[in-house]
């Protein structure tokens, strides 16, 4: 069986387990490469793929990818016999972009800051790029609704990152759990793919 030429560096105590659900969601063959923390993940082999020596990354074929959004719109546009992501020019790759980059930026900010206990003053809200935690969170359960996806009609990548997001973050206390988060995390946690990517992760725990 010839090798895939698309390589997956994580390891499973870490945000690598948003971007397997993602490969599991595209069905393409890939190779996984677990690194350790403090040791493989900082030495050099590694380093020259990605400088910050930490995971999730991708390889393939002469394209690295980092960060898990990215590797997750990477992806979807890689596999676009997946459907995981709306056609260019449609009405729902607005909001495909705008979710899933919220997500990356406000949504992780916000729940990280809070988690450290970190409390911005009101009036240098301005400065830290999401106004407060309970705006963020407000905004988003808006978007959420009673929506089943957040772009369009159809399951996407942004659902596999935002999903993922809220899902560890009420796992662990970080975010509350809004009916609104629940019910549609509920319905994204059922997907085959998250659970054999959760059987695959478990495993390799």
């Amino acid at each position: 069986m010839p090798t895939p030429e698309l390589s997956f560096y994580t390891n499973p105590k870490s945000r690598g387990r948003i971007v397997r659900w993602m490969l599991e969601e595209t069905g393409a063959p890939y190779a996984t490469e677990i690194l350790e923390y403090g040791t493989s993940m900082k030495a050099a082999p590694y380093l020259a793929i990605n400088p910050m020596g930490k995971v999730p990354a991708i390889r393939h074929g002469d394209t690295v990818v980092t960060e898990c959004a990215a590797i997750c719109a990477y992806l979807a546009d890689a596999f676009p016999q997946a459907g995981l992501a709306p056609p260019p020019h449609s009405a729902a790759r607005g909001p495909y972009y705008r979710w899933l980059f919220f997500a990356a930026g406000p949504l992780e900010a916000a729940w990280t800051n809070q988690a450290l206990g970190v409390v911005v003053p009101p009036e240098r809200s301005a400065m830290v790029g999401y106004g407060s935690f309970e705006q963020v969170l407000d905004t988003l359960e808006a978007a959420i609704g009673e929506r089943v996806y957040l772009a369009g009609d159809r399951f996407s990548a942004a659902d596999v990152y935002v999903g993922s997001q809220l899902g560890f973050g009420m796992q662990f206390g970080m975010i509350d759990k809004r009916p609104a988060f629940t019910r549609y995390w509920a319905g994204l946690e059922a997907r085959p793919a998250k659970r054999r990517a959760e059987q695959l992760d478990g495993a390799m725990a």
